[in-house]
């Protein structure tokens, strides 16, 4: 039978050491559990460095260190001084986005008052690229040289060539574009290649927000004119592809 003490029925010492050690068993399940959710956490950001997301990005950069020695993209590094944006397609290949036709997917960064924005993700593709026959990759560099391109960019779905507000350049490889071609343009579209190379058409080609890898990499919805208004993440890649840029504009 237990003792009893002045509060009342006593608990014996067998019955006070069982307490004691659920109570410790209980401490040592919260912190496992708090450690398991910090790590978590910790690892959230090493998955994504490793996603199609953050290599895509990755190779942009890529791309933006050939701008300063490819001679294949002529003029580009000038004219994107004065870019309202630019869209970066790493690897425009064949069968990329339609079966038989030729696509790719890129990123779309904008010019802020800060500097560049972080990028939003990108389709690009069409069933008629105009690459010459042997081709099978390029990089493309869409220079959005007005408000008005960086809006046709923007939208839901833009079809380039389809409207006629909006004046879409192509430079071939090597060439470069005069003042005059440049100061009308809302789009210029540059692209570099391995192979034989005699120019890119990419008129009808539709280029598309990809926004299900913008909350993939950025860990919660958000649309083109959000990503390129605001800062919306801390990712390694994206600082430092506005820090390339920023480099050569």
């Amino acid at each position: 039978m237990l003792a009893e003490t002045r509060d009342g029925p006593g608990v014996g010492p067998p019955a006070a050491y069982m307490m004691q050690g659920i109570l410790i068993m209980t401490k040592n399940f919260l912190a496992g559990a708090a450690l398991m959710t910090a790590a978590t956490m910790l690892a959230a950001p090493a998955a994504r460095a490793g996603s199609d997301e953050a290599n895509l990005v990755s190779r942009a950069r890529i791309v933006v260190d050939d701008l300063k020695t490819d001679q294949e993209f002529g003029n580009a590094r000038s004219l994107l001084r004065r870019a309202r944006g630019v869209l970066i397609v790493p690897q425009l290949i064949k069968g990329g986005f339609f079966v038989g036709g030729e696509g790719g997917s890129g990123v779309l960064l904008a010019r802020t008052a800060t500097g560049w924005s972080d990028p939003a993700f990108y389709t690009m593709g069409s069933a008629s690229f105009g690459l010459q026959i042997g081709l099978q990759s390029a990089e493309v560099v869409m220079l959005i040289m007005s408000e008005k391109g960086l809006n046709a960019l923007m939208s839901d779905q833009f079809k380039i060539g389809a409207d006629a507000g909006v004046t879409v350049v192509t430079i071939g490889s090597n060439a470069e574009i005069a003042t005059t071609s440049a100061a009308r343009a809302d789009v210029i579209v540059w692209a570099s290649s391995s192979g034989a190379y005699a120019g890119i058409t990419v008129n009808g080609s539709i280029v598309k927000p990809r926004e299900s890898w913008n909350e993939s990499y950025y860990g919660h919805p958000a649309t083109t004119r959000q990503i390129i208004s605001n800062p919306v993440g801390l990712n390694r890649e994206a600082i430092e592809l506005r820090r390339d840029l920023r480099s050569v504009s």
